[in-house]
């Protein structure tokens, strides 16, 4: 049972029986209106085709955030030529960027060299390439608090959420891995002539990172990571998150390595506000009691783990749908491509339309280390 809730398709079965769930009215937090899923659908084939008019999509990935004012910034850097080492050091910058990911707060900006004033993932994909540059994550078991609120710019006035707790994520990550590199090591020695299945990445981003997620569930002694208990299923609700995310990251280190990287539709859509807000804000998702929409939830209760699984399930029925839309097979769009076209762009510009400050539509207690 450990083996499979590691595993991108135990995050795909368990979050389509929720929506099942909820489809048939049995969440106390959720209702589902699929009658909404046109809009959506509508809205984020218009994004796509906006951001992307040749829609020549590249993937959803962390590499997105690495330019300013643009200008991009991981071409410009100083790094190694050769594939291998090129795959690398573009782990060793990649997976601690997509652990200081989480969701930043509205208030925090970062002011680069550049010129550039760049806020969220943006802001926050900038600051951790040039803390990369910097040599301050070459050892990641010394990363501090005050190391990452320097060169994230945190002040009073410009204030990020989770700092301790992406420090301290950072410090479990050089104390379990080491250099992130190893695990380029560890995933290309997975790969059978030259081709590797994403959910392998996935795989074994889970089992070497499962130490590293503070106060998380486990089972038989093993670490779950971005697994919850929600109380309409047996069981856990895998959701893996930004496991999922960096994987999306890794494919392109290990395509500079010659590595080609298969079944990119075996990960799943991610649970995160952006695509999750989509939902929210053109209707598909309903909150059942509308005073909800003003208080914090935390991340670990039944109307949050339930608004991410639903999420995932609801990315898998979207897809087709902006595909039909767009023209285009899934063999040409992947998911990955629907994410960042897409999806994600979809509901950071609902947001901004709907919210001053472009948040999220619901209000979530957050470590820094989920959202």
């Amino acid at each position: 049972m450990v083996k499979h809730l590691l595993t991108a398709r135990a995050v795909r079965e368990t979050a389509h029986e929720l929506l099942a769930i909820a489809l048939a009215e049995g969440l106390a937090e959720w209702r589902v209106d699929l009658g909404r899923l046109d809009a959506a659908a509508d809205l984020t084939a218009e994004t796509v085709r906006t951001n992307y008019p040749d829609l020549k999509v590249p993937f959803h990935a962390r590499w997105r955030h690495f330019s300013a004012n643009g200008r991009d910034l991981w071409a410009e850097a100083e790094k190694p030529t050769a594939p291998a080492a090129l795959g690398r050091a573009g782990f060793d910058l990649v997976i601690p960027s997509v652990l200081l990911d989480a969701g930043a707060g509205p208030a925090w900006r970062y002011r680069d060299a550049t010129g550039a004033d760049l806020a969220r993932s943006e802001g926050l994909g900038v600051a951790s390439l040039r803390m990369w540059e910097s040599g301050a994550l070459d050892d990641l078991s010394k990363v501090t608090a005050a190391s990452v609120a320097e060169h994230f710019q945190v002040s009073d006035d410009n204030p990020l959420v989770g700092v301790d707790g992406r420090a301290a994520l950072l410090r479990r990550l050089g104390e379990t891995v080491g250099r992130p590199a190893r695990l380029f090591d560890l995933i290309a020695a997975r790969a059978t002539d030259g081709r590797l299945p994403a959910p392998v990445i996935l795989e074994v981003l889970l089992k070497e990172l499962g130490p590293i997620w503070p106060g998380r569930l486990s089972l038989a002694g093993v670490p779950l990571g971005d697994c919850w208990r929600h109380p309409a299923v047996e069981g856990f609700v895998p959701i893996h998150k930004l496991s999922q995310w960096m994987s999306y990251s890794l494919i392109e280190p290990l395509q500079w390595a010659g590595i080609e990287v298969t079944d990119l539709d075996g990960l799943t859509g991610l649970a995160e506000y952006r695509n999750g807000g989509l939902f929210v804000d053109t209707g598909v998702l309903v909150l059942k009691d509308p005073a909800d929409r003003a208080r914090e939830h935390p991340v670990d209760g039944p109307l949050v783990v339930g608004w991410r699984a639903l999420t995932v399930a609801l990315l898998d029925r979207l897809a087709p749908l902006v595909r039909e839309r767009l023209g285009v097979s899934a063999e040409a769009f992947p998911l990955a491509r629907v994410l960042e076209g897409g999806s994600w762009a979809a509901g950071r510009r609902i947001a901004r339309e709907l919210r001053a400050d472009g948040g999220p539509p619901l209000k979530i207690l957050s470590d820094g280390t989920v959202f």
